[in-house]
Order: structure tokens, then sequence, then C-alpha cells
């Protein structure tokens, strides 16, 4: 297993899309390189570390976005809508080498006296390893980054966890403080630093979004606490402008270079049959979902129609002709200049509406309408049309005839392509309404994990788990 000795400094203005290709593992023992260097700065590494936090949510809602069928594939028996076996080891390095640089901000944050530096290291190397843990389950972490180690031991995925949830605590117990030594440097945190005035407040309270989503997670397990999460979400995001998000891009946003594409005839960037008849009045008889036309344009034929999970596109087949829906330039959220969501307060008020559901029906209610609302909202949807869907029986149901499956309903709708969506997925069971198999699934059930990545295997194989089965469910899931 190779090790990271020097770090790569992306400037987010010079960064590519050409991440995906990389082959290295935890550590790129790197050649001479003046776009390379040793020594680091806070500001570099904070560029760096920002920008991949974005880049690594992109790459991984890539990999999962058939997996909950917003996309599919224009190929029948495509390998991801059938939940076949795909070496996913490019994702495995990005996430690690990200961890990487956080952890030399970490490391130079301490010897600088920032607890500012040293919060956002935190926060950023768990939103990493979050997403490690969400798609393998065992993984290095405790030790990843000694470099005198070249065959780390896989930490178990319940320990992996709980190393979030601390590294987390510890975040929030840096960037509460007032007093850091080094301030965060606005022009290099891609995340917040257009909020100059509230930069260090708005980590604090991404810290304790994450947080909040990390312990709503655990509700299937006998240990999960409703009050926890209810206080994180306290103390986390207010409104639509807190929300988490990357948007600095040397051209445009990954997701409107996969909409592009479709406009060239190259196409990836299919819309799922599932996510279509969700908000076209097919799933949910007579309910148009103003959200649509904020997700994709009509077809060449003037409707909205979904591709079949692992059935490729419809006849006639080829489909040069656009009568089927595609990821828009034209969204919000994957236009030229879109952000990349990490978190966001819809999310939030979903988890609230969750996890106070079966001790405060009234608070959970309002926390359901209000994401919602939000959600409408930062899609840029118009009020007369975000308060007629409102407003209809079949979602303004009321306190008591609310249920979690039109919270989980819903909640689909909002993380849109986000790697959350497979989390949220797998702890509802994909009972979504209408949400089948795909056609010619590689699998009896929905699939709950991926398989290790082979170079993990070569490198690294006394460690690697042994093979577990794509069905397998994480310890969160059982």
């Amino acid at each position: 297993m190779q090790k990271i000795i020097k770090y790569t400094l992306f400037s987010a203005m010079i960064a590519t899309l050409g991440l995906q290709g990389c082959k290295d593992s935890y550590f790129d023992k790197l050649s001479d390189n003046p776009n390379q260097v040793s020594t680091p700065t806070l500001n570099t590494l904070l560029a760096t570390s920002t920008f991949k936090a974005g880049f690594n949510n992109y790459s991984v809602a890539s990999v999962i976005l058939p997996y909950v069928q917003y996309t599919a594939s224009p190929s029948a028996n495509g390998a991801g809508d059938t939940f076949q076996a795909i070496d996913y080891g490019s994702t495995w390095d990005l996430l690690y080498f990200a961890m990487a640089d956080a952890n030399e901000m970490k490391k130079l944050a301490i010897t600088q006296n920032s607890s500012e530096y040293k919060g956002v290291a935190d926060v950023l190397i768990a939103y990493n390893l979050i997403m490690v843990n969400d798609l393998w389950g065992d993984a290095p972490f405790s030790e990843a980054f000694n470099i005198n180690n070249l065959v780390p031991k896989y930490d178990k995925q319940e320990d992996v966890y709980a190393s979030t949830i601390m590294l987390l605590d510890e975040a929030i117990v840096e960037l509460a403080k007032t007093n850091s030594t080094v301030k965060l440097a606005a022009a290099s945190d891609l995340i917040y630093g257009t909020t100059v005035a509230t930069e260090r407040a708005n980590w604090l309270k991404m810290a304790y979004g994450l947080k909040a989503r990390l312990l709503n997670k655990v509700s299937k397990k006998s240990n999960y606490n409703p009050a926890a999460v209810l206080d994180a979400v306290s103390k986390s995001f207010a409104t639509n402008d807190e929300d988490a998000r990357m948007q600095t891009y040397k051209e445009r946003s990954p997701w409107a270079t996969v909409a592009l594409d479709n406009e060239n005839q190259s196409l990836g960037g299919w819309l799922s049959e599932q996510l279509i008849d969700a908000l076209n009045g097919t799933t949910y008889p007579g309910v148009f979902d103003p959200r649509l036309p904020k997700i994709t344009d009509l077809t060449v034929d003037g409707k909205y129609i979904g591709t079949v999970n692992g059935a490729g596109n419809r006849l006639p087949g080829a489909n040069t002709r656009k009568d089927e829906n595609y990821i828009s330039r034209n969204s919000p959220w994957s236009g030229n200049t879109s952000p990349i969501f990490i978190i966001t307060y819809a999310e939030l008020k979903f988890i609230e509406a969750e996890a106070a559901f079966n001790v405060d029906k009234t608070r959970s209610y309002n926390a359901y309408i209000a994401a919602i609302r939000a959600n409408m909202d930062k899609f840029q949807v118009l009020a007369t049309d975000k308060e007629a869907y409102l407003a209809q029986p079949t979602v303004a149901v009321g306190a008591a005839a609310l249920t979690k499956n039109l919270i989980f309903k819903e909640k689909y709708i909002a993380t849109y392509l986000n790697p959350e969506a497979w989390n949220d997925a797998r702890r509802f069971d994909y009972q979504y309404k209408d949400f089948t198999l795909p056609v010619n699934a590689a699998l009896p059930t929905f699939i709950r994990r991926l398989d290790y990545p082979q170079r993990e295997r070569s490198k690294n194989g006394a460690n690697v788990p042994a093979d577990v089965l794509r069905t397998a469910k994480l310890w969160w899931d059982q």
C-alpha cells in the first residue's frame, strides 16, 4: 500500500474533473513537480480540502445514483443499474487523498495554535470518512495516516462510525472558541468563504448538522437517541443560506458537465423512471411536483419520461431524439455554476421530522412542512406553485396523519444528487412507493454495500475483510 509523502495542492480555480482517474492509494509517491509542494500552508490546504469535499460529494453521488434510481443507464443491463460488481477504487482513493490533506491541515493547525483550522480539518476528515464508512463499512482509519505503516489495519465499521462522531465532537469544541491565533482565510475557504462575518459559526453549524445526520443514521439500533439528534439539529442550520456547499469550478459544475454531455449526445445522466414518476403524477396520481421542471427539461415530445433501470432506453433505441429525461443544465442543482450541496437546512428539517416523530408529532409535522418549503425555495419554485403543492391533501395531512413514509418520500426528492440518499434508502429498506428491483438485477434484493477495491486486495490483502455479499447490510442498517 502506497503512502502520500507529498501533497498535491489543488487550487480550486485550476482543479479539473480528471480526479476520477487517479490510480494511487492512500499515499501517492510523487516525482518533482512545481505544482506539488512538501510544506503546504494552512491556506492552500484549506482550499484543497474544501474543494475535495465538494468534488467527493459528486464522486460518491455518481456511484449511488442508480442504486436509489435517480438515474438509469441508457444501455440494458447497466452495471450500476443492476447491482453488478464494480471496482470503485478511484472513489476510494479520492476519499483518502482528501482525508490526508485535511489531516495535514490539522497537524499544521495544532502547531500554529489555530482552533479554527483544526476544527475545520476535523469536520472535513469526518465528512470523507463518513462516506467511506457508508460505502464499504470496515475501513482503515486509526492507522491510515502513519507513513511508516504500509499495511494499515481495517477498523470495524462501528469503530469507524465512532471515530467520525469523535472528530465532529472535537470540531465542535474547537470551532466554539473565539480566540484562534490564526483565523480562517475566507479567500481559501471554498465552502463558507463567502460568508466571512459568520464563517467560523457556519462551520460550527455544519459540524452539528453532520453529527445530527450521523446520530439519526442509527435509527434501527437500540441505542438510537432522538433527543440527541434533535439537540444537534437545534444547534445547526436555521436557514437555507447556511447550507454547506462548494461552487468554485474551473469551467462548470461536474453535474453541468454531465448535462452538457447529454446535450452533445454523449449520454450518461439519464433520469430514472422511478424519480420521474414520483414527480409527474404517475406514482402519486393527480399530484404534480413543481420541482420536476427544476430538475429536468421536457422531452422533445413535451413529456416527462424516465428510463427504466436495467432495461436501457425505450424503443426505437439509440434515442438521439431526446424523448427521455436527462440531468439538465437549466436546473439549480446542475447548472454551470450550481453549488454541490454537502448538507442542507432542508435535510436537517427532515432529520428533525423523523427524530421527533415518536416524541412530538406536532414538531415532527411542522419540520416536515418546513423541509419541503425550504427545498422548494432552494429549487427556486414559484411561490404560487409551492403553496399549491403544500396545500395538496396528500401532502398537508396534518400532524395526526403524518407517517414516516411521507417523511422519507419527501426527503427522497430533497436529497437529489446527494450521497446521503443511499443511506436513507437502506434505512427505509427501499420501501418507496412503486420502487421495484431493476430489470435484470444481478442480486435477488437491493444492493447494500460496495465490493472492496481490487488494489486494496492486492496491496493490503491481509487486512481487507473477506468477500462480503453486496446484499449484506452494514451494521447501522440491521
